[in-house]
């Protein structure tokens, strides 16, 4: 079947984009997509952002002039569904010009995994899946910052948006028939609260668990780099890894080098590891670990060995269990990773609060180890 022939609006000044905004009902479902890239920098570049409201359809150039707040009114404080797929990174990309995300979100991906459709299904699978359409991924890795775009690239990014208030309509009655609106709500709100925290993971040593039998001193000195490097990464907006890759980073705490020279032979390869942040690592190195930083620090979480590994089988056959109760994917009721700490810390994890917990607080706590 031939794909439609769809238009898009060029929008490259302000004033267009208000008066394209402007004509959007109040309560209208609007879908919204971007393109950005993330080749060489830390924070995401947005490249293109496309709309798309009852039949019509925009691409909006970020390259030609500031967007500043101009989808705050409608999209982020206004009653207008913003549809959305897998809207993680964009997101994040779309923090500067909404800081909180739109304030109604639908994210088709995640209705799409609470009506029985699997976890993590792409946009292409789901426009086949419900409306018939088969799309091109040609230009999936294009170079969105040249301009002019091809015409491939306009089309391509048009169909990103054209599709999404259908899906949105069928998705959503699903959810109202499995009486799951209000979980995929929360899960909705949830998504919005993570990428509205831009500040960095407080307790990044934790990711690396094969520092998990460390002393509780070179712990504390992993996360100080950890740290720095992203603070550091943010500010000169560089990958983290151009600083201080993982593996450098434990290297380093494991055995700090004992001049500038060292560090510097030791971190060639590392893109911008220049001087100025040579210095200000080796400073850091140099300083030594108090108890209040140890104190701070929390312990990073082994892999599940002996008892804990077998309580962990259980906990697992029970999330298994539950979720094909509920006609949901186990990985979206609870991943095996969250489970893995939890049965290490004993703490309820974060990621169960909500409905989760009105579906497996009662048993689950029952198969921690003694």
């Amino acid at each position: 079947m031939p794909l439609p022939d769809v238009t898009a609006d060029w929008i490259a000044d302000r004033a267009t984009l208000q008066a394209w905004l402007g004509d959007v009902p109040a309560d209208a479902v609007v879908g919204l997509d971007t393109e950005f890239m993330r080749r060489d920098t830390f924070h995401p570049q947005l490249a293109l952002l496309q709309l798309g409201c009852r039949g019509r359809h925009a691409l909006v150039d970020p390259l030609a002039f500031a967007i500043g707040d101009a989808l705050q009114p409608g999209l982020g404080a206004g009653d207008a569904v913003t549809v959305m797929h897998s809207a993680s990174e964009d997101l994040e990309t779309l923090a500067p010009l909404l800081p909180d995300g739109p304030r109604v979100l639908f994210d088709t991906q995640i209705a799409a995994a609470f009506v029985g459709m699997g976890l993590g299904i792409s946009y292409r699978a789901l426009v086949a899946e419900l409306c018939g359409d088969e799309l091109d991924k040609g230009e999936t890795r294009s170079d969105w910052m040249q301009r002019p775009l091809t015409a491939s690239q306009r089309s391509y990014a048009t169909l990103d948006v054209v599709y999404l208030q259908s899906i949105h309509a069928q998705l959503a009655e699903r959810l109202q028939q499995r009486g799951r609106s209000d979980w995929f709500a929360e899960d909705c709100a949830r998504l919005k609260q993570r990428a509205s925290h831009r500040d960095g993971d407080p307790q990044p040593q934790r990711a690396l668990r094969g520092a998990a039998e460390w002393r509780p001193e070179q712990q504390a000195l992993l996360r100080r780099i950890l740290l720095w490097r992203d603070r550091s990464a943010r500010t000169l907006d560089r990958p983290r890894p151009w600083l201080v890759d993982d593996a450098l980073a434990l290297s380093l705490t494991q055995q700090p080098p004992a001049s500038l020279a060292e560090l510097e032979q030791r971190g060639r390869g590392q893109r911008a590891l220049r001087s100025a942040q040579r210095g200000e690592l080796f400073a850091l190195l140099r300083e030594p670990v108090e108890a209040e930083e140890i104190a701070a620090t929390a312990p990073i979480p082994a892999h599940p060995q002996g008892a804990a590994k077998q309580a962990l089988n259980a906990m697992k056959t029970l999330v298994d269990a539950r979720a094909t109760e509920l006609d949901l994917p186990p990985g979206l009721l609870c991943p095996r990773k969250v489970l893995e700490e939890y049965v290490v810390t004993r703490e309820w994890p974060d990621f169960l609060d909500g409905w989760r917990a009105t579906v497996l607080r009662e048993q689950l706590p029952t198969l921690l180890p003694d």
